[in-house]
């Protein structure tokens, strides 16, 4: 059996493929809501974080002749779990993620962090759209808030854990996008426009994460954009597209097959 880390909506489709291949899977995600694409795929589905103890109590448990780990590319925690697991197991590990992409935006400015993100906004003035999500908006409502000419509107996911994140951190409601993507060009350009947007924030988060779309419309309109880099994480093995893993696990795991 298969342990996938399945982080993002490519990598779930990619949990997917492997299943049809052949290979017994068990996919983890952070959230129900995630889970669903896969449950409906009839993949067994684990929700909720997972640390290397328990990728390790799993692997045991369930018999795991390798980990997959698709987990989103600024999931840090989650790759260096599920490495440590592996190498503790010495059992493989896979790693899928997003190909990385190049920039061209004089108004760009690259960071290594969110405290760096939040130092870099608090020197503008004017409406600042957060597009990282929820984890870490603390940072940014800690840095921003209490600077007068700053207004900080923050897109995430509409979920209700969300939402009571945003009023413990005293984010007011409207100045809250709860919206699910993926998004056009053309509907960025226009949530741009509608908040007045004069700087943007968001991660580098791979081709299918709609940075394209977001940079775009935000060039178009001229809006200064801050872009996080991706943690730098050193893996022994990495794919960016869906043949040349499953090539790799036919060569590795064959004999788990059904």
């Amino acid at each position: 059996m298969i342990l996938f880390i399945a982080g993002t909506s490519d990598a779930r489709e990619l949990a997917i493929r492997i299943s049809e291949e052949g290979y017994p899977l068990l996919a983890t995600v952070v959230t129900e809501n995630a889970a669903i694409e896969l449950e409906r795929a009839h993949l067994s589905v684990q929700v909720g974080r997972l640390d290397a103890a328990e990728i390790a109590q799993l692997i045991e448990e369930k018999g795991m002749s390798a980990i997959v780990d698709g987990s989103h590319p600024f999931a840090e925690e989650a790759s260096k779990n599920a490495m440590q697991a592996a190498e503790e197991a010495q059992i493989p590990y896979f790693r899928y993620e997003r190909e990385s992409q190049t920039f061209q935006y004089d108004k760009l400015t690259l960071v290594n962090d969110y405290e760096e993100a939040a130092e870099e906004a608090a020197k503008r003035k004017g409406v600042v759209m957060l597009t990282t999500g929820s984890k870490t908006l603390a940072t940014f409502t800690k840095k921003l808030l209490p600077i007068e000419d700053i207004r900080l509107i923050a897109r995430m996911l509409p979920r209700k854990d969300n939402m009571e994140k945003c009023e413990e951190l005293g984010l007011p409601q409207k100045n809250i996008v709860a919206i699910q993507g993926p998004f056009t060009k053309e509907f960025d350009q226009a949530l741009y426009k509608q908040y007045g947007v004069t700087l943007m924030v968001t991660k580098e988060s791979g081709k299918v994460g709609s940075v394209d779309e977001k940079l775009s419309a935000a060039r178009e309109l001229g809006i200064e954009t801050i872009m996080i880099r991706r943690p730098r994480i050193e893996y022994k093995e990495v794919y960016s597209d869906f043949p040349s893993i499953l090539e790799a696990l036919k060569k590795t795991v064959q004999l788990q097959k059904h």
